[in-house]
């Protein structure tokens, strides 16, 4: 049997293996489990490298990019962040230190190394309540970030302009949901630094909540999208090529409509009739008229339509077990090639 090793940040003792994932809040170890079963049915044994230790090893795989030491075996790499958050994800020099790089990318299809995967999802099968039964209108499921530098496609401040619309015109109508939102936002100069210093010990004194509509923390967001009707699906920025994420099938899975921002390409990957895109509308008044005047009929057809997706094309090209077999299979073709 041949051995890897798997680099990941903050994984050691095979913990990118287990059910609870001590990175994460939301679990994605279940890809990972997939992959690693995926390898061992090739006849690959894969353990985090401490665990392997002095073991003789055959390669490595990279998730995500990361800085790179001297290696005398082949490497591969997982590159799935987005990159103005991993700047060596969209590398083509960093990519030809590996022997296959596995992105979703298509700026670097064309390299001769580089093969295309998409997000790995658990498709989990569940009975959805019809709208009359969802009795929360809208949410918004997300921790408070933001990105260290100003970009023009931020879509963090985006959420944020969501949040403050519904707290402002239609508070009934919304549900915020995630880490973060009990604590000021983060803003830059010293004016900045300085006004969050008050709210923050506004909060600490008198109970201040800087994000009324926020819920709390969820151990798991289908608790809360099994009864929303919409969910906005925010990527972290938008007009990013390729770059569609699990918010949205998050958001599918669980029944509830999508209102979807992010990458420009999205109808090339969900079908159009699935959710709702926000580049359709001016800002988020008319998005949230859009969502108010929905008539139930028309709501269970967008389900339909999500419920026929999943079933299908979408099942078939973003499972974990369909991401799992591309990873794996490609570190077999990029070995027998050397």
């Amino acid at each position: 049997m041949m051995l890897g090793s798997v680099f990941a940040e903050g994984h050691s003792n095979d913990s990118l293996f287990r059910e609870a994932d001590p990175v994460h809040r939301f679990n994605p170890t279940y890809t990972m489990r997939a992959m690693r079963d995926a390898f061992a049915r090739r006849g690959i044994e894969l353990h985090t490298a401490d665990v392997n230790g002095d073991r003789r090893v055959d390669f490595e795989l990279h998730i995500e990019g990361r800085p790179l030491g001297e290696s005398a075996v082949p490497r591969f790499l997982v590159a799935l962040e987005n990159p103005y958050l991993n700047p060596l994800n969209a590398d083509a020099a960093y990519f030809a230190q590996f022997s296959r790089v596995f992105s979703w990318d298509p700026r670097f299809f064309a390299l001769p190394n580089v093969r295309r995967i998409e997000y790995g999802i658990q498709f989990v099968e569940a009975d959805w309540l019809p709208y009359e039964q969802r009795d929360i209108f809208s949410c918004l499921i997300n921790a408070n970030k933001r990105f260290p530098v100003s970009l023009a496609n931020d879509l963090y401040v985006e959420r944020v302009e969501v949040i403050r619309w519904h707290e402002k015109h239609a508070p009934g109508d919304f549900a915020l949901y995630g880490m973060g939102w009990n604590k000021p936002r983060q803003t830059d100069g010293a004016a900045g630094r300085l006004k969050r210093r008050v709210q923050r010990l506004a909060t600490q004194l008198w109970g201040h909540r800087p994000f009324p509509s926020w819920q709390g923390e969820l151990p798991e967001k289908s608790a809360v999208l099994r009864r929303a009707k919409f969910s906005y699906c925010y990527e972290n920025v938008r007009d990013l090529r390729g770059y569609v994420t699990e918010k949205i099938f998050d958001s599918m899975l669980s029944g509830c409509v999508p209102v979807y921002r992010g990458a420009d390409d999205v109808q090339d990957k969900v079908p159009a009739d699935c959710f709702v895109d926000r580049r359709r509308f001016g800002d988020t008044a008319e998005v949230h008229a859009h969502l108010r005047a929905m008539t139930p009929q028309e709501y269970t057809r967008q389900q339909q339509a999500m419920r026929d997706f999943l079933g299908g094309e979408g099942r078939r090209r973003f499972s974990a077990e369909s991401f799992a077999s591309v990873v794996a299979d490609g570190v077999v073709e990029g070995l027998a090639a050397r």
